[in-house]
Parts: structure tokens; C-alpha cells; sequence
């Protein structure tokens, strides 16, 4: 195949917010896939906050971007040529894909969707990685009761909001930590939580101890920081405490800032867990079983911002995660 892919690579390892300078524009032939693989053409882009971590040169729970590779990112598309005996051309598929608009791949971490029951992009968001880390993080880690109280920082972002309404379906008080009245309205209106705290506007700790009189049972912490500082204060007796991400750290350049009152999770003998959603790969199919049930069921509702820019827009597009300008899950329209 003599189409060009376009791709986008890890120029330099950023200082605070990553910048265009960051990356190279690249171009290449998409070449044709050899015997035991498939040709990927890549319409969307999934971008998560934690590929912010993945650009650090440093120890973590999978290997940084090395300088020159094409960006890893998850993406969804559609299979255009194939040599691997489970995939045929037609086939609409997600995986991990990289910020390129062709990838070859062997099928390894790639799954076959059905865009009859739900858009590309859900499968990006509540039906891929996202939705899998708020299925697992809640209710493995967070094992939520009914009647509990939940709180979820960066709560209209693509795994809070899904965090909140799985804590609903299991008959929780849900309270959700978000930037800006639209999208606090859209938690309490659309999603059904019982009550918002606008960050940007409110008080944390004073909103935390208006609606949680009774304590925060589970708090799921997407930001870190400040607010993670506030929910500590709020613990109930035997909370559990779910690190899923600290997007107010991630572009800092000093040392992350953690609790001063950690010695919370003493007096209430409480749990305080990082949570990392490769751990539940070889059970991904049993969530999105049940996730899927309940989109069709009505009980889950999906948001994706799509952005149309196509690659040359990814640099600008990621920075809208850390500027809290997405809402919902944030996808680039290649």
C-alpha cells in the first residue's frame, strides 16, 4: 500500500505543559502489513491524562515514551488490509494504536467492536480503558455498599463521571468535584449525583462537610493536590481512598505535593490505594459486559468531546485535559 501515515513523535521530554516543539511531524509509507497482521486506518484518537506521565524519563508502572517513537495512544478504526487469520478488512476495531494515522499491528491488545450498539468513541470512553478504570477502580477497590456516601474528584471527566453513576447504580450518595457550573449541572441534571462542588468557584472543604455530613465512605481521587487534601479531612470511619490520578501534578516542576493529613487514615482506619488499569486486562471483558448492559439499559449515559483537527491538532487538543476544558472523554477526529 502506497498510502502516506503521518505520525506524530516524542521530540523532547517536556518541562511543565508539554509544547508543540515536543513533537515531530513525521511521514512514512503504511507499507503492507506481512503475514499475521492487519493495517489499522486510525479515525480516532483517544487522549487521557496519563499520557502526560508517559513522556517522563522516569520508573513507572509501564516504560516512558522513548524520544523519536510515535506517541502511544489507544485509538479506534477500521481494518483496511489484512494478513491475520481473526481479522478481515471491514472490521472496526480499538486498540493501541499510536498518534498516526495508519498502524500495522498483530492483533495483540486489539479488540473487534460493534458501532451497531454504540458510536467509535464510546469505545474509546465508558466502553474502553476509561470505563474499564472506573469499573474496577470502584468496585474492586472502593467496593462500595449501598446507602454509602462517594465522592469522585474531576468527576465530569471521562473516568469520574462513570465512577459516579456506577456508585449510583449500586445505590450510593454520590457527590462530584468539577470545574465550572456547566459541567456541575450536567453531574447533578443528567447523571443524577446528588450534589456538585464547583471548584473553581466554591469552597471544597466547606462543600464537602455541607454534603457529607455523615463522612466520605469512598472517595475516588482523579486531581490529587488540594482537594485530595480536603477529602482526607472528610473521611468516614473505614473510608476507602482510590489514587486513580493526579492531573493537578502532572505538568508541575517541583516534587508532587502530597497530604499533610495523611494521619486521617490512621485515626479512621482507612485504606489509601494506587489503582492502575492494565492490572485488569484478562478480566476487561467482564466489565464491558456489564457496562454494556447498562448503556442499553439506560442506567449509563456516554459523553465523548470529539475534536475535529485531525494530527496536526494533537498538540493543542491534549493540553485541553490539563486546562480542564474537556468534557467528557476527550477524542481527536483524525
Amino acid at each position: 500500500m502506497s498510502t502516506t501515515n503521518r505520525q506524530v513523535r516524542l521530540a523532547a521530554r517536556p518541562v511543565g505543559l508539554p509544547k508543540r516543539s515536543d513533537w515531530n511531524f513525521t511521514e512514512e509509507a503504511a507499507g503492507d502489513p506481512p503475514d499475521g497482521q492487519m493495517l489499522v486506518k486510525v479515525t480516532h484518537l483517544s487522549l487521557d491524562p496519563a499520557m502526560r506521565g508517559w513522556m517522563n524519563d522516569g520508573k513507572s508502572y509501564i516504560r516512558p515514551v522513548a524520544i523519536g517513537e510515535v506517541m502511544r495512544a489507544g485509538g479506534a478504526g477500521k481494518v483496511v488490509a489484512s494478513k491475520h487469520p481473526d481479522y478481515r478488512v471491514g472490521d472496526e476495531v480499538a486498540g493501541n494504536f499510536g498518534v498516526q494515522q495508519y498502524a500495522l499491528s498483530d492483533g495483540k491488545g486489539v479488540r473487534k467492536v460493534d458501532t451497531r450498539f454504540a458510536p467509535l468513541t464510546t469505545y474509546l470512553g465508558a466502553l474502553g480503558m476509561p470505563g474499564m478504570t472506573a469499573y474496577f477502580g470502584l468496585l474492586d477497590i472502593g467496593k462500595p455498599k449501598a446507602g454509602e456516601t462517594v465522592v469522585v474528584s474531576g468527576a465530569a471527566g471521562a473516568v469520574g463521571s462513570v465512577v459516579g453513576q456506577i456508585a449510583k447504580i449500586k445505590g450510593c450518595r454520590v457527590i462530584g468535584i468539577a470545574g465550572g457550573a456547566d459541567k456541575c449541572r450536567y453531574l447533578t441534571e443528567k447523571l443524577h449525583f446528588d450534589a456538585a462542588i464547583d471548584y473553581k468557584s466554591e469552597d471544597v472543604k466547606a462543600g464537602l462537610k455541607t454534603h457529607c455530613p455523615d463522612g466520605i465512605h469512598v472517595y475516588f481521587d482523579n486531581v490529587g493536590g488540594e482537594i485530595l487534601e480536603a477529602a482526607l479531612g472528610r473521611i468516614a470511619l473505614h473510608a476507602r481512598i482510590v489514587i486513580c490520578g493526579a492531573i493537578s501534578q502532572y505538568n508541575s516542576t517541583t516534587p508532587p505535593k502530597g497530604p499533610a493529613n495523611y494521619l486521617s487514615l490512621l485515626v479512621n482506619r482507612a485504606s489509601m490505594t494506587g489503582m492502575i488499569v492494565f492490572d485488569y486486562a484478562d478480566r476487561y471483558n467482564e466489565g464491558g459486559r456489564e457496562m454494556a448492559q447498562w448503556i442499553a439499559a439506560g442506567k449509563l449515559v456516554t459523553k465523548e468531546d470529539v475534536v475535529e483537527g485531525g494530527i496536526d491538532a494533537f498538540p493543542e487538543t491534549l493540553l485541553k485535559l490539563f486546562k480542564g476544558e474537556n468534557f467528557g472523554k476527550l477524542v481527536l477526529a483524525l
